[in-house]
């Protein structure tokens, strides 16, 4: 049982919000990696239905180190877009207390998923589909492989997010349509 690692831009808008609480997406769907991987929607669902049924929670990790836990994360799900994912860096640890100064600084911006592939598939560009993963951890990284996926910024949930994103499309059509 080989544990695997994706890892995925946070972006520039990474939050740290009062110090501790980090939010954004560990995966996203349908998107293909530096690995040539694709997770497909759905891919963690029943990983994350049996974490809840056994009590257990996904790891949150510096680095992939099962040495250096560094906070929690409490919230974990997917939705359309991918693996949401919100948390608190623990002040008390003193590694969750550099993470989040990195965080701030803007030296640490990806988020990587360490898991182990249950079923997947090659396309027929040479692609792996990635259909079902057993999600064990979610880490913050320095290098991460998956660009673009992003924090919410500025303390905004996801939805809010998608929705800012989906009024900006919508006006930019309506410019061009207006012919400027």
């Amino acid at each position: 049982m080989d544990l695997e690692h994706k890892f995925c831009r946070l972006g520039a808008d990474v939050t740290v919000k009062d110090g501790t609480i980090i939010e954004g997406y560990a995966s996203l769907f349908g998107t293909v990696d530096q690995g040539g991987d694709i997770v497909s929607k759905g891919a963690y669902a029943r990983s994350l239905r049996r974490m809840i049924d056994e009590g257990r929670a996904v790891k949150m990790l510096w680095q992939h180190d099962p040495a250096q836990p560094i906070g929690l994360w409490d919230t974990v799900c997917e939705d359309a877009r991918g693996l949401y994912v919100k948390g608190r860096l623990l002040d008390s640890v003193a590694r969750g207390r550099e993470a989040a100064a990195l965080i701030a600084a803007g030296a640490i911006d990806g988020l990587s998923i360490g898991y182990r592939t249950v079923t997947a598939a090659k396309n027929d560009k040479g692609q792996r589909l990635l259909h079902e993963l057993e999600l064990w951890e979610v880490s913050l990284v320095t290098f991460p492989m998956l660009p673009s996926a992003r924090v919410a910024s500025k303390g905004e949930s996801p939805v809010e997010d998608g929705l800012r994103d989906l009024a900006e499309t919508l006006e930019g059509l309506r410019r061009n349509l207006a012919g400027g």
